[in-house]
């Protein structure tokens, strides 16, 4: 069996703290948190992406606005990890085999991936565009890329409860 079909998943969903998760408040809880700490991620993610497109908060230095905004970014990343994986895990065995699902991951780990590469190969320049109302070419697909690739995430994401 693949690695999607394992029976292994089922054995997840059996453990007792699925079982507490998914038959309980627990899971529009967790829901709850998970939506709220969405938005924290996508938000500041936002606010940053818009800023290299040169679309707001163009007086202020990008270095700035990312040092002010990484730690509310991971701190709610981590927030929102935790919450879906205590949802993820009432129902392992039909999450890992639902499209939705597959592409929350993918655009997860392909938004990562951007995020990461604009922050140990491009950061590293960036205050010479701190004063700069318009950023270079470089920048604008970076930005571009992280908010199609965030939004497509959020859009995964609502699906994912819809598709079965």
């Amino acid at each position: 069996m693949g690695f999607l079909n394992s029976p292994k998943w089922i054995d997840v969903e059996n453990w007792s703290l699925s079982w507490t998760i998914g038959g309980t408040w627990w899971f529009p809880f967790l829901e709850s948190i998970h939506v709220i700490a969405a938005a924290f991620v996508v938000g500041s993610i936002l606010m940053v992406d818009l800023r290299l497109l040169g679309f707001a908060a163009v007086k202020y230095p990008i270095s700035t606005l990312s040092k002010e905004l990484v730690p509310w970014t991971w701190g709610a990343f981590v927030i929102a990890t935790v919450t879906g994986l205590g949802m993820f895990i009432t129902r392992a065995a039909s999450h890992v085999v639902n499209p939705a699902f597959q592409w929350k991951i993918v655009l997860l780990a392909l938004a990562g991936l951007n995020m990461a590469y604009f922050h140990f190969r491009i950061y590293k320049n960036i205050a010479r565009w701190d004063d700069a109302a318009s950023t270079p070419m470089q920048l604008k697909v970076i930005g571009s890329l992280s908010l199609l690739l965030w939004s497509g995430v959020m859009l995964a994401g609502r699906w994912v409860g819809h598709i079965i």
